[in-house]
């Protein structure tokens, strides 16, 4: 049941998380930075081969958005998938090479030859997929959030239709098992992550550095990712994890042959249609101008965190199975 507000009781956000059935998939907007960390295409790949999840929508988050449409829409079409519009987001800034790391594999795409729906301006897009769905749309954020700071102010009421699901943050854990970090998608602009947490979203649910920041396939999984090559959309991420580990720093070159880079997109898609793998608790936090999420009883915000595993493992192999299940 719903408040007077339209939020949903604790019973009613686990019924929703696992609502969502082969006949009945939720509806979904990924709202993505993809081009500049591949576990976005990872996690666009699994999206797109989860049944209990429809994609709606592709909206780009910050920086040249037609760059980032580009790698969205090349893997798409491996998909075949062109029925899934992708949206602009309004920030068109400049990106530098090192923000532009896949860049390699849309070399010569034409983005005006894409067959579906490039729309220009992607927060309309946005609004006409959640006027039209019947059920809520579920929002899988897996980038910085100036995009949907813009829905939002432009729409006040439209996060009431929607569940918020987002990889975001660094509570108790950051980068690599150490300190809390101000996390990147909420470091490049924390006044647009501001925005978006204010919004009377019907459930809040986060996966910050703590759990997403453990997740990697190697090993056999990996080696079964890596052989798909009768599989078009596996091989688009696979040679993306070629053309990512060859421009980054941190991940030695050799590497790519027998793991993945950190997936930590991939929990937040997992978490719009499943809790079980994971441990959540309600967390009130601030958001400071640096890009910090400082978990405390006076934060202005309060959301569902997953913070711990329950069981990293089965996500691991449940993700597997998952990208390679066609």
């Amino acid at each position: 049941m719903t408040d007077p507000d339209g939020h949903l009781g604790d019973g009613d956000r686990r019924a929703v998380a696992g609502r969502a059935t082969l006949d009945d998939p939720a509806p979904v907007v990924l709202a993505t930075d993809v081009g500049t960390d591949v576990d976005d295409t990872w996690a666009l790949t699994q999206l797109l081969r989860t049944p209990q999840l429809d994609c709606r929508l592709v909206l780009t988050e910050t920086g040249d958005p037609t760059y980032r449409a580009s790698v969205a829409a090349k893997l798409l079409e491996r998909a075949d998938r062109t029925d899934v519009p992708i949206g602009l987001g309004p920030d068109g800034r400049e990106m530098d090479a090192g923000e532009r790391n896949q860049a390699p594999w849309v070399d010569e795409y034409d983005l005006d030859g894409y067959p579906g729906t490039v729309r220009d301006d992607g927060v309309e897009a946005f609004a006409e997929v959640v006027n039209r769905a019947d059920d809520p749309v579920t929002v899988v954020s897996i980038g910085p959030t100036p995009t949907l700071a813009t829905v939002v102010e432009r729409y006040p009421d439209i996060a009431r239709a929607c569940r918020f699901v987002g990889m975001q943050g660094s509570f108790y854990e950051g980068y690599d098992g150490g300190e809390p970090d101000a996390e990147t998608n909420v470091r490049v602009d924390p006044p647009a992550f501001r925005t978006v947490l204010a919004a009377p979203w019907r459930d809040v649910l986060l996966t910050p550095l703590d759990t997403c920041g453990h997740v990697t396939l190697d090993g056999e999984r990996y080696h079964r990712v890596w052989s798909a090559t009768d599989d078009p959309l596996v091989r688009g991420v696979v040679e993306n994890n070629c053309v990512f580990a060859a421009r980054v720093p941190w991940m030695p070159y050799d590497d790519f042959t027998r793991r993945s880079s950190t997936l930590f997109d991939c929990v937040a898609v997992y978490l719009a249609h499943d809790e079980s793998l994971v441990e959540t608790e309600s967390l009130r936090f601030g958001v400071t101008d640096d890009g910090v999420t400082e978990p405390g009883s006076d934060g202005e915000f309060e959301a569902r965190v997953a913070l711990e595993w329950g069981d990293r493992d089965a996500f691991e192999a449940y993700l597997t199975e998952r990208l390679l299940t066609r």
